[in-house]
């Protein structure tokens, strides 16, 4: 039972092996014992931070198809009135990802950052029309001109989610790789690859709680 609810733990967002065992109430040692065989299985995966280096974080292997059907295409459904995507420059991962979830959803999403940059990566606007999403008419913005209380809150870069939002039960986060460090078309393409996987599962599980007009 433990492995299957470290599985649905880790639905929706990453979490280090710390947030695991606090969440889940697991001793480090008996959770370091499952997650070995859950990575041997190709279930999960673990990465290390780009923020803390001291940090891992551990995801489930949604880009094999058959770990998906193995943990299921439906997490369990959680209440949205918008989302907000967020990382700390706010020119690729979090435009990229804003521009999917819409694609998947009728929740609204906007983009933010904790130290935005003056606009989109141009790598990251081709990655966006290879794949036929549109990018314009969404400027970068700094989170605290955007986020409101009532939104949910998905992070996609370790840097932001470690510092300014801080790691918790805060918001929902995904460990996708900075592909502007790389700078290389197939960089970009490989982190919304992950990106359209995610918002996927992530768009199926909530449910909209706008009020009807």
């Amino acid at each position: 039972m433990a492995r299957v609810a470290i599985v649905d733990a880790l639905a929706v967002g990453d979490l280090s092996p710390g947030e695991l065992s606090g969440r889940l109430g697991i001793g480090s040692n008996l959770l370091a014992h499952h997650l070995k065989v859950l990575e041997a299985a190709g279930v999960v995966r673990r990465s290390r931070s780009e923020g803390d280096r001291r940090r891992t974080y551990v995801a489930l292997e949604l880009d094999d198809p058959a770990v998906c059907q193995v943990v299921g295409t439906q997490p369990t459904p959680r209440p949205a009135h918008r989302v907000v995507f967020v990382c700390t420059r706010n020119s690729a991962r979090s435009h990229l990802a804003r521009a999917a979830f819409q694609r998947t959803s009728g929740v609204p999403a906007t983009s933010a950052g904790t130290a935005p940059a003056a606009s989109v990566h141009p790598a990251a606007a081709r990655a966006a029309r290879r794949h036929g999403l549109d990018l314009r008419g969404h400027p970068t913005a700094h989170v605290d001109d955007v986020l409101r209380d009532d939104d949910l809150v998905v992070a996609v870069c370790d840097n932001a989610y470690e510092s300014a939002l801080g790691a918790g039960d805060t918001a929902i986060h995904w460990s996708v790789p900075d592909p502007v460090r790389v700078g290389t078309d197939a960089a970009f393409d490989a982190a919304l690859a992950q990106i359209l996987v995610r918002t996927e599962r992530l768009g199926h599980s909530l449910t909209d709680t706008r009020s009807p007009a």
